[in-house]
């Protein structure tokens, strides 16, 4: 069966790569987005914030997401799961939220999904329906 969808997070800027997935490679990640868009899959990728990232540097990877084929983009609050895990930085604004969503639609992604409890599976079925009508 062909999916509906292919995902690959690429989970933070990449400023913060080294300390929050310090086996992870940035620009590996994209390509491998890249690849999957090629291939003529639906493209999606999702962030976590409040590790201490700039504003700038996440429209900075949104905009490499997208350029790199990404078409559905979720952005959701880091929280630390257990305190062996890296703590929250920042628990970042509903209205800083809005503004990544507003920026992401700019940007053109077909569908973004931004807020406080978006996780990547977040409305996964919606978004789908969206890309395959082309809305957002």
């Amino acid at each position: 069966a062909v999916p509906d969808v292919v995902g690959h997070n690429l989970e933070t800027v990449p400023s913060l790569y080294s300390i929050a997935r310090s086996k992870g490679n940035y620009h590996l990640s994209l390509n491998v987005l890249k690849y999957i868009s090629e291939k003529g899959f639906l493209t999606k990728t999702g962030i976590m914030v409040g590790l201490g990232e700039k504003p700038e540097e996440v429209i900075d990877l949104m905009r490499d997401a997208y350029t790199h084929g990404v078409t559905l983009f979720t952005i959701g609050q880091y929280l630390q799961p257990t305190s062996r895990h890296l703590p929250v930085k920042e628990y970042v604004s509903p209205a800083q939220f809005l503004e990544y969503k507003k920026i992401g639609k700019t940007l053109g992604f077909v569908h973004i999904e931004s807020g406080p409890l978006v996780r990547s599976s977040y409305h996964a079925d919606e978004q789908v329906l969206f890309q395959k009508r082309g809305q957002s």
